[in-house]
């Protein structure tokens, strides 16, 4: 199945009532987890790759000052890797840009080969906010390319994305915003929050979501919202990451019983990155204290003495970077990077494979219209 936009995944979480994860993958052997476990339970897949992600998947490893050309090179690396890996693949796949900064970031996603795009005009005005959310609609859909907005604000750090307080979604303001922009999908602000560090006992702002959704349908207009901020951060990873000698504090999630009880007020994408990146540290941290002479290897030696400098560092691009071409290329020169790149894949699955039970998207593969981009255009055209 070739890989598709993101709309008609949309189309038939609305119908059937159940949410997608949206996972971020930062490496070769992240894409092929994700894509593998979604085949096994017959879902859908939408894999994301954040606008600093791209940079670097462009070979930047200090990937905060990353170029627009870092990203149209990690973009293109991500986008290709992406469509061999799901070339045959039975289920839709959609590839998405997570919190593109502006629109060139935007428009290099699209040149290089994704299927979707993420705008985040949250830190503007309104008015300013709406407009360049309309002109990346203008520019993608034309090509097929299905386009997700922000409206509020979120807490918390990821990569260039801060704020150190939320601003809810206006539900009154939803309805002006897909009509103004005609966007696919709203990311809300609704109490979650970026980043390992949500507070203890996180509740969402339900209302917001039910009070958006029945504009929406008061109105006419095709929309579904988006959950951002969302991951779990499950207690027992901390708690293994932390006796393997790591140094994670303060770290708390949404938990899975509120962010399922908020689906069926019109959560239809669930976005997950911290949960994958604590997996894979908890696994990599197991391997190398189970392995000790693993801890001085010319291929992966070099993992551990950054991970045991820092021992609150749980974002892999922090401490994969000895093995830069395997993360770009998948590429296993020896038994010890296979090691480390199998430790990779396992806490992938264990995280996607716990949420798309819980979203619901277990089965609906088949149910997803399989919309090509060039069908997408058409139909965009209306």
């Amino acid at each position: 199945m070739p890989i598709v936009p993101l709309r008609p995944l949309l189309e038939a979480s609305n119908k059937y009532k159940f949410a997608h994860g949206a996972f971020n993958v930062n490496a070769v052997a992240q894409a092929e987890a994700v894509i593998e476990v979604h085949e096994m339970f017959r879902s859908g897949a939408i894999l994301q790759a954040a606008d600093l992600a791209n940079g670097f998947m462009g070979g930047r490893k200090d990937f905060m000052n990353a170029t627009l050309e870092d990203k149209k090179i990690g973009a293109k690396r991500i986008a290709d890797a992406v469509r061999k890996i799901g070339e045959h693949s039975r289920i839709p796949i959609v590839i998405h840009l997570d919190h593109g900064k502006d629109f060139d970031s935007v428009k290099a996603a699209i040149d290089n080969g994704f299927t979707s795009v993420m705008i985040d005009g949250s830190h503007l005005s309104y008015d300013e906010n709406v407009e360049l959310t309309r002109e990346v609609v203008k520019y993608a859909h034309p090509k097929g390319v299905s386009v997700e907005g922000e409206l509020g604000v979120l807490a918390g750090v990821e990569d260039h994305v801060f704020s150190e307080t939320s601003t809810y979604t206006n539900p009154m303001k939803v309805c002006d915003f897909f009509r103004k922009t005609g966007v696919d999908c709203l990311a809300i602000s609704y109490g979650t929050m970026h980043g390992a560090s949500k507070g203890k006992n996180a509740k969402l702002r339900k209302e917001i979501a039910i009070a958006s959704m029945e504009n929406l349908r008061h109105e006419g207009i095709f929309g579904a919202l988006v959950s951002h901020g969302s991951s779990t951060v499950p207690r027992y990873i901390v708690e293994e990451i932390n006796n393997y000698g790591g140094d994670i504090q303060n770290a708390y999630g949404i938990s899975i019983d509120e962010l399922m009880s908020v689906i069926p007020f019109g959560i239809r994408k669930i976005n997950v990155d911290t949960d994958i990146r604590l997996a894979v540290t908890r696994n990599i941290r197991e391997y190398f204290l189970e392995n000790p002479s693993k801890q001085n290897s010319d291929s992966i030696g070099g993992i551990w003495s950054i991970m045991d400098n820092n021992k609150s560092a749980f974002d892999p691009r922090v401490y994969l970077t000895p093995i830069m071409d395997t993360v770009l290329t998948g590429n296993e020169p020896d038994d010890d990077v296979s090691a480390i790149t199998d430790c990779i894949r396992r806490g992938v699955k264990e995280v996607v494979g716990t949420l798309i039970v819980n979203f619901g998207s277990v089965g609906y593969a088949p149910k997803i219209e399989n919309v090509s981009l060039e069908q997408m255009i058409k139909r965009y055209k209306g």
